[in-house]
């Protein structure tokens, strides 16, 4: 199976890449796709990943995917990184994956609060991760399955972190990428899965208490068991599709 992994910045890109192939001494050398988009392949027993530095924000992340993807053939497609985690359920060091890829602001204020794109009758604001995928993930990397935010801008105060929890109550994460990517993936008819490692509480900016060290190194290890996991599912998956053909 060839999985493309999407990443915003080149910290989050070698975190994966390492922990994809934790006994390789040295990182090959990244390739340049157009637009500039870097990308490192890493070669596992039943996997090849392409590990993509998309940019950072839902529009950046979808323009990376959709090139990546228009260039190559994939069977799925991972939005990958850290980012903020949900209080007491998500704390900073753990990981998060998601059983729903929501868009947490895209939409309008009215009235009676925020009114998601979906209310609107303009497309929708979550996708779905493959149910079966997604919770062998959680449980092999011993991640939390919940919902992870996609949001244009992070969360910074106490209020609006109140407000997203309200609206999205089983949420586990927040991050700036995964539904630009599960857009870009489902434009291609690829499924998506995200992943997140915590790096920070969702609410107030205290950049003190950030642990993006921690949150990367969790990253790492998270895809280092997360490898057999996808390979396992590839196989199963193009074997069902060759027997639905």
């Amino acid at each position: 199976m060839r999985a493309l992994i999407v990443t915003a910045v080149a910290a989050e890109a070698d975190s994966v890449a390492a922990g994809l192939t934790p006994h390789e001494p040295v990182t090959p050398e990244p390739r340049r796709l157009p637009g500039g988009y870097l990308v490192t392949r890493r070669d596992l027993p039943g996997l090849a990943a392409d590990v993509l530095i998309g940019g950072v924000g839902p529009a950046a992340a979808a323009a990376g995917t959709a090139t990546a993807l228009a260039l190559a053939d994939y069977s799925l497609v991972i939005s990958a990184g850290i980012g903020g985690g949900f209080a007491p359920a998500a704390p900073p060091g753990s990981l998060v994956v998601a059983d729903a890829i929501v868009a947490a602001d895209l939409g309008a204020e009215g009235p009676d609060g925020f009114l998601p794109v979906d209310a609107l009758g303009f497309g929708h604001s979550v996708h779905l991760p493959p149910a079966e995928l997604a919770a062998r993930a959680a449980e092999a990397t011993g991640g939390l399955l919940a919902p992870v935010l996609t949001v244009s801008t992070v969360t910074g105060t106490a209020a609006r972190a109140a407000e997203l929890a309200a609206r999205h109550p089983l949420a586990g994460a927040e991050a700036m990428e995964g539904f630009g990517v599960a857009e870009a993936a489902a434009a291609h008819g690829l499924p998506v899965l995200e992943i997140r490692a915590v790096s920070n509480a969702v609410g107030p900016r205290d950049r003190a208490a950030w642990r993006i060290g921690d949150a990367l190194a969790a990253l790492a290890e998270g895809f280092r068991v997360l490898g057999p996991v996808l390979a396992h599912w590839g196989g199963q998956h193009e074997q069902q599709q060759h027997h639905h053909r």
